[in-house]
């Protein structure tokens, strides 16, 4: 019988690439597209999948450039409402089966942002880096049940959220890469769809707790 994947917010971001990819290897794919904010939405989304062997918890949401002391209070809720939260929710939710089966693959789409820090995002560095925090200490919990959870902390990757084609293909973007990723280029999604692929399969069973960087060099 095949393995079922979930993947959040499905037509975006890493969505459309990583669900094209699992059904290209026989993973069969049930897409959300909802958001995710309360606890109620991914209750009701546990009750629609039923079993579900990977997780993959791709949530994006653009962040607002501001100094730190100039960041309202609303930028910081919406950043966790749309990027922690939702992660922690869906964990939760999805974990108890996993233990039940004594297996499960969860993985999410972060951002090295943290990893670096980014001046004038400081919302949203700490809202990828709660993400990425509590990634790494789930993924050492669950280790021992067979269930590897790790997290793709991607930046300078080509999607319609962060960098749309009209942005990469502009002068002072290209020239702003050759200036700071040291591949000089932008990832395509195709590559983090191909690493949430090895992440899922079968075969990796000794990779938990992980930030694994897909940033051309950038956070390195």
């Amino acid at each position: 019988m095949g393995r079922k994947a979930l993947i959040t917010c499905a037509d975006r971001y890493m969505g459309p690439a990583i669900r094209k990819k699992f059904e290209s290897i026989g993973i069969t794919v049930l897409p959300s597209f909802e958001s995710l904010k309360s606890e109620r939405a991914v209750d009701d989304l546990l009750n629609c999948c039923g079993d579900i062997d990977i997780v993959v918890a791709n949530l994006a949401e653009p962040p607002q450039t501001s100094p730190v002391h100039k960041i309202k209070t609303q930028e910081w809720d919406r950043l966790f409402q749309t990027l922690v939260y939702p992660l922690m929710y869906l964990v939760r939710a999805f974990v108890p089966q996993m233990l039940e089966r004594g297996s499960g693959k969860i993985i999410a789409v972060t951002s090295a942002a943290p990893i670096r820090g980014i001046p004038n995002n400081g919302a949203y560095c700490a809202a990828r880096g709660a993400q990425n925090s509590f990634i790494k200490a789930v993924g050492l919990e669950l280790a021992r049940a067979n269930i590897q959870a790790n997290a793709i902390a991607q930046n300078y990757i080509n999607n319609d959220t962060y960098y749309p084609d009209d942005l990469v293909d502009s002068p002072k973007f290209l020239d702003h890469i050759k200036r700071n990723v040291p591949t000089n280029k932008i990832g395509s999604a195709e590559e983090t769809a191909e690493l949430a692929a090895y992440l899922a399969s079968e075969n990796c069973n000794h990779i938990v707790g992980q930030l694994i960087p897909l940033a051309g060099g950038w956070a390195a």
